[in-house]
């Protein structure tokens, strides 16, 4: 029962960090309306569609991330109860795959925040700072949700391989 009230734990913070996706969605779409409505300026007007298309990138993340780990509070008991073995070894690739594809996140949105910021250096529109910026901005949001999901995996991953699968099985 170990290994599922940990799994069942780790899924569930997940759950409530996703909605900080969500939050943040919600400020770039006030922020968009708020620059439709209040923008004077060329680059204040420009910024209506670059915060816009964040909100509803961080909105569609976090929703789906949401439901995701969601269902997996759910689904967790199911497998553990049918084969508890086979969901242990489950849960440990997919543990692993996770921590990989961070790996790649944590590299490829540093590189993509530095050519945003190349691109307010070196074209100065209005339409382009508000693109490189608002993309800087969502990308900097991203990295703050995702490092602290990074960190909860790599803990779940670690108490995982220290689970006693056969006295848990048998509790």
């Amino acid at each position: 029962m170990e290994l599922l009230k940990l799994a069942t734990e780790w899924a569930k913070a997940e759950v409530f960090s996703t909605r900080f996706f969500i939050l943040f969605a919600l400020l770039f779409l006030i922020a968009s309306a708020g620059f439709w409505q209040l923008g004077k300026t060329d680059l204040a007007k420009a910024y209506v569609i670059p915060t816009l298309v964040a909100g509803l990138i961080l909105v569609t993340i976090g929703l789906g991330l949401f439901y995701t780990n969601k269902s997996r509070v759910v689904q967790f008991e199911k497998s553990f109860n049918a084969d508890a073995p086979a969901f242990y070894e489950t849960e440990i690739e997919r543990s692993e795959s996770t921590l990989k594809e961070y790996t790649v996140v944590f590299k490829v949105i540093p590189i993509l925040i530095i050519v945003a910021a190349l691109l307010i250096l070196f074209i100065n529109t209005p339409t382009w700072r508000a693109i490189s910026i608002t993309t800087i901005a969502m990308l900097i949001v991203i990295l703050l949700i995702d490092g602290t999901a990074h960190a909860r995996i790599e803990a779940y991953h670690k108490e995982l391989k220290l689970v006693d699968l056969k006295n848990d099985i048998n509790e």
